[in-house]
């Protein structure tokens, strides 16, 4: 019953199936949701992996908020390269406001890194990361995210909104 993906040079097999995905997004939604109670918070997505996390995330989170996107790119192919580029900045306030950056994985942590120091100047009230997947074993960073979905190896995924050269993100 294990569905196999074959993208380009690479075969990937279920890991993590939609129906736990969804339940760990409904949980973070409710702590955050609990957490943030009567605060002005932004959620700030970054594409484009995290885009499905993020609509789902908001499916589920009923208090008011803002949500905004920023791009930033570390990857190419299946390697984490060490460098972050932004892309696409920041078109919101979000000074004096509580934000969690939504991550669809949190691997080395040099992303998030990079988001923290360029969001702390902008003098949020707090700042946090909310993340589907974290990988423990290959984080480098100082920012450990809050809320966290998963913890997993550090292996290659694909799928809900994580790619393999652009590829598999549309696969649940």
């Amino acid at each position: 019953d294990n569905k196999v993906l074959q993208l380009n040079d690479k075969t990937f097999e279920i890991f993590i199936r939609n129906e736990k995905i969804q339940e760990a997004v409904s949980s973070l939604a409710a702590r955050l949701e609990k957490d943030y109670a009567g605060k002005e918070v932004v959620f700030i997505a970054v594409l484009n992996g995290a885009f499905m996390f993020a609509a789902d995330l908001m499916k589920h989170f009923h208090a008011p908020c803002e949500i905004t996107f920023v791009k930033m790119s570390s990857y190419q192919g299946m390697h984490s390269s060490g460098r972050v580029d932004e892309v696409i900045g920041l078109n919101t306030s979000v000074k004096g406001k509580h934000v969690v950056i939504l991550e669809d994985i949190v691997d080395t942590g040099i992303t998030m890194e990079k988001l923290f120091t360029l969001l702390s100047v902008e003098k949020p009230a707090s700042l946090e990361i909310a993340t589907l997947l974290f990988k423990p074993d290959a984080f480098k960073g100082t920012h450990t995210p809050t809320y966290i979905g998963f913890s997993i190896p550090n292996k290659f995924v694909v799928g809900y909104g994580l790619d393999y050269n652009e590829l598999g993100r549309n696969t649940e």
